[in-house]
């Protein structure tokens, strides 16, 4: 099983290799730098073997893709058609998720979601806690028979700080969020820093807390995205930080659909 596995977000786009099933790498990109976008993308491909019995150098290998951006999904498509002479596969419409849906509107939430949600859920197999920390946080469960049951979504650091900043007359705009030194700033710059540091830590134990009653039982909690290194620290009653976890999910969507074509 080759491939490489895009995660396309609202800042980043995350790009994967596995061979043979392996992990080798995963490189974060800009979603608006396109120059180098096509040079990871066009370096990983060249890694995938070729097969042996293509005339035409054909590789043994699939891209598949989980967006939330079409614009940036539409970028990578040409990538790979103009480039490399493949097309791309999506994770929700040419590969079939992984996990059951108990959620109303299936085809709107986010492949993101759902992907590191059955990403989380395959390791641990039992009641989850999904959050991802980026532009926009998703705090989403799955229950203890492996369906995604849905989830809570809230500004994450830099969207909340840009919101403060252009809503306000005064206050600046904080482009960093760091773990305080203390609960309380002693200036602005450090009372929003505080207050977006804090807000997140308590949210994620709050509708966790909220999940647990639902459910009868406390779930087990796993993180990922860029912001969540910064927090972590301060969650002790997280079980994992697992960066990069759509990407894995992407993998695991395409090995669970190799092996029902198999059946």
């Amino acid at each position: 099983m080759n491939l490489i596995a895009i995660d396309i977000g609202n800042t980043n786009i995350n790009i994967g290799l596995f061979l043979d099933g392996e992990e080798k790498y995963i490189e974060s990109v800009s979603g608006r730098a396109a120059a180098k976008l096509k040079k990871t993308i066009t370096s990983a491909w060249s890694k995938i073997p070729i097969l042996k019995t293509s005339k035409e150098k054909k590789r043994d290998g699939v891209i598949i893709v989980s967006s939330v951006k079409p614009k940036w999904t539409q970028r990578v498509k040409k990538i790979a058609k103009q480039q490399l002479g493949e097309n791309i596969k999506l994770l929700g419409k040419d590969i079939p998720f992984p996990i059951k849906l108990g959620i109303k509107e299936k085809n709107n939430v986010g492949s993101d979601r759902i992907t590191a949600a059955a990403a989380a859920y395959a390791v641990v197999e039992t009641a989850v806690v999904i959050a991802d920390f980026g532009t926009a946080v998703t705090i989403d469960l799955v229950d203890d028979r492996g369906v995604f049951a849905g989830g809570a979504i809230f500004p994450g650091f830099k969207t909340a700080a840009k919101a403060l900043n252009k809503n306000t007359a005064a206050l600046p705009n904080i482009k960093q969020v760091s773990k305080p030194e203390l609960p309380f700033g002693k200036n602005t710059k450090e009372a929003i820093n505080c207050g977006l540091y804090y807000s997140a830590v308590g949210a994620l134990l709050e509708i966790t807390k909220l999940y647990a009653e639902k459910i009868g039982t406390w779930p087990k909690t796993v993180i990922t995205g860029q912001a969540a290194k910064v927090i972590k620290s301060d969650c002790n009653f997280i079980d994992s930080f697992v960066p990069n976890l759509v990407v894995k999910g992407i993998a695991l969507a395409y090995k669970k659909y190799l092996e029902n074509k198999k059946v």
